[in-house]
This record gives structure tokens, C-alpha cells and sequence, in this order.
């Protein structure tokens, strides 16, 4: 159980800072970590059954609040507090059949977000501890480990251990569930492969609510023993970038467009201390990879994971690092090439579905038997996204299946055309590719970039490795991707962006022939009634 592992921990090292929150200016050792979460799952006891949110950025907070509702029983519910948190609260609660949320008064400033039903302050709950409180759960952290251990739950790995999300980049998320043994095994897997066992700290800046954030910023280390030196804003670039030169992390992990950032607010021997730079979530631009070993001789090791599989499917090995795959599946976990219209499993080097099968395999969405069923069968995950497996067994990702877009009788895939477009425009251009309905075609591909670019030329160099149907027909100018909280490209929203700019367009389109049509009769009208006088 995740929780027994942190109580192995905390005997082991109590007086290892199990975090350096710099958020809160505020470090707290193992010993008081495991005091804190006995703490708040007396109180969470109380206030909820079954389920419980949590709504907090990245901090000792957040981490404390997730290990004192396992400790508990309770299930964690993250909460996305980075776009609609209310809207999300909201969504979480009808889902997944609870009340309380735990937060804090900061989150809500700083979010504008309104308070909900059903919240309670994690800083309410800290003041009000009484001393009887604090004694009773100090006793229990003196305990025999066995003893402790039966105190904070039963061992059952097939419990669930945290409900999450999928990012709804595409459409509504789901809520998926996540058990001890779906964690616990991918926790031991990429550690394993990845040689961080023995690492002593890490830089935790991902959210929580992401799955990417919650194994590998908070359980993992928990598990591990290590430092997490957490920071509640990964785009603060600038502050995070000194973090790291400051506090000197072995282990560094975040999303491309993080990793980007950082790379511009450091200088060269800033990340001096990193021994593994992992990314994931969002395709890693060749560019990235290139100017991280330029500035700070680092590799950037590229894995691949999804929400569902707790989350990491495949990493490329430290010392056998294949640029631009997304490595060798981690440990205990299959990988399936399936062509995509007849079921086959795919040959060597042919792209189909990727499908996945392992322990870390949710157990399922929650109250969604069917959309469950569609996405396992026979243990097999299907992950929606296409690939194939090279003769070394290398996983090369092709894009999203539901990001490709059918043109004239043709599949054109989203993901090609936004790889053309960033080898075509400058570095410091951002570039999407949506499909929008077109009358004629059934779809057009329209070009999205953050700012302007000479589109007769880009189109020309397009055209040189981009197939006519493949070309996109529109360019649009959005300076700000919307983005999920994970820095991932919102589609949905993107696309939404683009499709009120063509719906105004349209309407003033429309408005100027009405108007031009009403010119034309009214100059007909005129030219009858000249004509009848004379």
C-alpha cells in the first residue's frame, strides 16, 4: 500500500526533509510529514466517507492532504484548480458521489474562483487541532511499524488510491481510477529502469491533479525516501529555473513547454546537479533536446504514459537513449501494435493503434461502464494513439488517432502537419494544426501560430513535404494557446478559438452581402423609378 511504503519511509529518515515547500518557505522532515498526515486523517474521517477532493497546487500541503486521506480510507478526487475551478469542483462532486474539498483561501485568490459547497480549509482544519489531537496521533508514530501499518489500513493493492481526470483536451474527462497496485507497480518499474533508487532529491513543480505530477512528484519520492523540493506554479520559469541552481535536484521532470521555459531563464551550470531530465505528457521538439545538451549537456530522456496507465508505458534507458522514440516499454508492461481497420497485431515498423497491458492499468472510469469496456478488452488498454514498434523494440508515437482528419478520401494526420509547420517557421513561433467543417471538402485543415508569419511562403515550404490534401487552407493568429494544467495544448479550446474567429468572420461575411444585395435592390428600385418617370 502507498501509505505503508511513506510510513517505511518516515521510519527510516525521520529526520530527512521530506519536502522543501518554496511556496510556503517551509521544510518538513519525514517524522512530522507522517505527524501532519495522521493528523488530517482523523479529521478527514470526520468530515467525509468513501471519497474525498482535494484542490491544492504542488506543496507540502497538497502532499500532506493526499497522504492523510489514503492513511484514512478515504480516496483523493484531485481537482484541476488551473481553468474553471469551480466549474471542476462542481463536475468532480457529481461524478464521483461526494461532498468535501479540501482547499485553501490562497487557491481561491489566486484562481478567482468562487467558493463551493461542500469546501474546507486546510488552514482551518491545521488552527483548530487540539492538543489532545496532536498527542494521540504522536503516540501512534511511536507504535510498533506492524501495528502502525494495520492502523492505517488494510493491505488490498486492488483499493483505489486516487481518482484523477483526463485532461478534456479532446472532450468531457473522465474519471479514472487508479489502485495501490497500478501506482505502486509503476512507481517500482521506471524507478528501477530509470536508476533513480539511491537518488536523494527531486524538483516536484507538477501538479498534483495531473498523473504525471502525482506519481512521480509525490509518491514516488515518498516511497523512495527522497526530497521533494515542491513549488506550486510550474510557469513561474524564472523561479523554478533558480530552484533548481539553488537547490541543486538530481531528478528533473516536467512537460515539454516547462522544460522550454526553464531552458530560457537559466545560464550555462545552472542544472549542474540534474543526473536525469525526464519528459513526457506532449511530443519533445528536437529542438528542446538539442539546445538542453548545447547549454547544459544534459540528454532530455523522452517516456510515454497516459492517465490511465498510472501513467508511465514506455521510457527510453538512460545509457540507450533513441532521440525522437519514446522508448522501450518500462518493466512488466506489454505493448500491442494493432492495425487499425482489421485488428491484426501490426509487423515490425507498421503503424496501428498502440495498445497496453500490465499492472499498471487502471482499474476503470468511474460510472462509465461502457466507455471502460470499449477502451480495455481482454486486459488490453487501447490507448487512441498510433505507432509502431521499431526491429529493437523502440516505441515511435504517430499522433492521436482522433487527430487525424479525413480530406478528400484521405486520412491527414494533425500531428505531420504541426511537425511541418515547426520545421518551417522560427523557433519562436507556435504552431497547431485544427480541423474545421468545410462545405465542400467535409474538413479543412487550418493552421494556428502565435504570431504572424508570411503564409505564401510558409505555404510553399510546406508544399515540399506535405502532401496538396495536407495543406493547410486557412492561417490563424492565436498569441496565447489555452492550455491544460499539465501545459499541454487545449484542442478543444484551441479549436473552439478558431471556430467563433470563422464564425465572426462568416457572420461579417454574411452581414456585407446583405448589405450589398440591399445596395443592388435598392439601386434597382431607383432605376425602375427613373425609368417610370420618364
Amino acid at each position: 500500500m502507498l501509505q505503508h511504503r511513506f510510513i517505511e519511509s518516515a521510519r527510516q529518515f525521520p529526520d530527512k526533509l521530506a519536502f522543501v515547500d518554496r511556496s510556503a518557505n517551509r521544510e518538513v522532515s519525514y517524522s512530522r510529514a507522517l505527524l501532519a498526515s495522521l493528523l488530517l486523517a482523523r479529521r478527514f474521517k470526520h468530515l467525509e466517507q468513501g471519497r474525498i477532493g482535494v484542490m491544492l497546487p504542488t506543496s507540502s500541503a497538497a502532499a500532506l492532504a493526499v497522504t492523510g486521506a489514503v492513511i484514512g480510507g478515504l480516496t483523493p478526487v484531485m481537482i484541476n484548480y488551473s481553468t474553471g475551478p469551480a466549474r471542476n469542483c462542481r463536475f468532480a462532486q457529481e461524478q464521483c458521489d461526494f461532498t468535501t474539498i479540501i482547499t485553501a483561501r490562497t487557491v481561491l485568490e489566486k484562481t478567482h474562483c468562487e467558493e463551493v459547497s461542500g469546501m474546507v480549509f486546510i488552514e482551518d482544519i491545521m488552527d483548530s487541532l487540539s492538543l489532545w489531537e496532536k498527542a494521540l496521533a504522536a503516540s501512534k508514530t511511536c507504535l510498533p511499524m506492524a501495528l502502525l501499518k494495520r492502523l492505517t489500513g488494510k493491505v488490498d493493492l486492488d483499493s483505489p488510491a486516487v481518482i484523477l481526470f483526463t485532461s478534456g483536451s479532446e472532450k468531457e474527462p473522465k474519471a479514472v481510477q487508479l489502485t495501490h497496485r497500478n501506482i505502486l507497480s509503476n512507481i517500482d518499474a521506471f524507478s528501477d529502469m530509470m536508476e533513480i533508487r539511491g537518488m536523494d532529491n527531486l524538483l516536484a513543480v507538477l501538479p498534483y491533479f495531473h498523473v504525471f505530477g502525482l506519481t512521480i512528484n509525490l509518491w514516488t519520492p515518498l516511497c523512495l525516501g527522497m526530497t521533494s523540493i515542491t513549488y506550486g506554479n510550474p510557469l513561474d520559469f524564472k523561479i523554478v529555473a533558480r530552484l533548481i541552481r539553488e537547490h541543486k535536484p538530481q531528478l528533473l521532470v516536467g512537460t515539454p513547454v516547462f522544460m522550454e521555459g526553464y531552458l530560457r531563464q537559466s545560464s550555462p551550470g545552472d542544472f549542474a546537479s540534474v543526473e536525469l531530465a525526464v519528459t513526457g505528457a506532449d511530443k519533445c521538439p528536437d529542438s528542446l533536446r538539442e539546445q538542453f545538451k548545447l547549454k547544459h549537456g544534459i540528454d532530455i530522456i523522452e517516456g510515454y504514459g497516459t492517465t490511465e496507465t498510472s501513467p508511465v508505458i514506455s521510457a527510453n534507458p538512460r545509457h540507450s537513449n533513441r532521440p525522437g522514440s519514446i522508448g522501450v516499454p518500462i518493466p512488466g508492461v506489454e505493448i500491442r501494435i494493432e492495425n487499425i481497420d482489421t485488428g491484426a497485431e501490426c509487423a515490425v515498423g507498421e503503424t496501428g493503434r498502440i495498445l497496453v497491458r500490465g499492472e499498471n492499468v487502471m482499474q476503470g472510469y468511474l460510472n462509465n461502464l461502457e466507455e471502460t469496456h470499449l477502451r480495455i478488452k481482454n486486459g488490453w488498454y487501447d490507448t487512441g494513439d498510433l505507432g509502431y514498434l521499431d526491429s529493437d523494440g523502440y516505441l515511435w508515437h504517430k499522433g492521436r488517432l482522433k487527430r487525424f482528419v479525413k480530406i478528400g478520401g484521405e486520412m491527414v494526420s494533425l500531428v505531420a502537419v504541426e511537425d511541418a509547420l515547426d520545421r518551417v517557421t522560427p523557433e519562436d513561433v507556435e504552431c497547431c494544426a485544427v480541423e474545421l467543417p468545410d462545405a465542400r471538402r467535409g474538413a479543412k485543415i487550418v493552421a494556428i501560430t502565435s504570431q504572424e508569419i508570411d503564409k505564401q511562403e510558409i505555404t510553399r515550404k510546406l508544399a515540399e513535404s506535405l502532401p496538396n490534401l495536407a495543406l493547410p487552407k486557412e492561417f490563424v493568429v492565436v498569441e496565447e494557446f489555452p492550455r491544460m494544467g499539465s501545459g499541454k495544448t487545449d484542442f478543444r479550446g484551441l479549436t473552439k478559438l478558431v471556430g467563433k474567429h470563422y464564425g465572426a468572420s462568416s457572420g461579417a461575411t454574411e452581414r456585407r452581402k446583405s448589405a450589398a444585395a440591399k445596395d443592388s435592390e435598392v439601386s434597382k428600385v431607383s432605376k425602375v423609378s427613373k425609368d417610370q418617370t420618364s
